[in-house]
């Protein structure tokens, strides 16, 4: 069974910064495809960011260069540095984890933005 425990959101005005981080059990995180989503009440879960193969990486259309997806893999955990912040970014946060042909999610990380 593999965990994923998010941290760092939070509230953060317009313009700001905040950077996320998934903590990831086991091996899961030498994982091939991980990733970042968001979702908003009444909406579904869209795409921010996804590392693929280890240096691939892609963006939701929104992101338009403000967001950096990483990981270290010495700490075991997947980061999302997110610049520039819109309060049209205010979601809750999820990191995704695609393991031994299963799909790992983790419990999500409000993030706020506002004045």
């Amino acid at each position: 069974q593999v965990e994923l425990v998010e941290s760092g959101g939070g509230l953060v005005q317009p313009g700001g910064a905040l950077k996320l981080s998934c903590v990831v059990s086991g091996s899961a995180i030498d994982s091939n495809n991980m990733a970042w989503y968001r979702q908003t009440p009444g909406n579904q879960r869209e795409l921010v960011a996804v590392l693929v193969n280890r240096r691939n990486r892609n963006y939701g259309d929104f992101v338009k260069g403000r967001f950096t997806i990483s990981r270290d893999t010495a700490k075991k955990t997947l980061y999302l540095q997110m610049d520039t912040l819109k309060p049209e970014d205010t979601a809750v946060y999820y990191c995704r984890v695609f393991w031994n042909w299963k799909t790992y999610w983790g419990q999500g990380t409000q993030v706020t933005v506002s004045s």
